[in-house]
């Protein structure tokens, strides 16, 4: 069964830092571009950034380039998104999802190209 799990969200002052995990099951997660989004209430899902296959590419979002920093594990079949210096408009449900059509060694921002997503993790911010 294909499925992927974020974790590490949770509750934070501003001004700290979290890191979210998004682990793979049931397929080799090395194969595959992976992407980070979040979703705020009333909002639409947003992306916020993305690795390549093989981790040498990466691309951020205006609002968290600088501040958050994306990663992958092959061997542990994991894609980490570390978030500093978080603000409250950071708040929002967190997923992580696949492109499996993109080019090797690249990733791109566009949503609709994203297929398997995992069920979000919440990350709340307080001022």
């Amino acid at each position: 069964q294909v499925q992927l799990v974020e974790s590490g969200g949770g509750l934070v002052q501003s001004g700290g830092s979290l890191r979210l995990s998004c682990t793979a099951s049931g397929f080799p997660l090395d194969s595959y571009a992976i992407g980070w989004f979040r979703q705020a209430p009333g909002l639409e899902r947003q992306f916020i950034s993305c690795i390549s296959d093989n981790g040498g590419a990466t691309k951020y979002v205006d609002s968290v380039d600088g501040r958050f920093a994306i990663s992958r594990d092959n061997s542990k079949n994991t894609v980490y998104l570390q978030m500093n210096s978080l603000k409250p408009e950071d708040t929002a449900v967190y997923y992580c999802a696949t492109d499996r059509t993109v080019v090797a060694g690249t990733c791109r921002s566009r949503t609709s190209r994203y297929d398997y997503w995992g069920q979000g993790t919440q990350v709340t911010v307080s001022s």
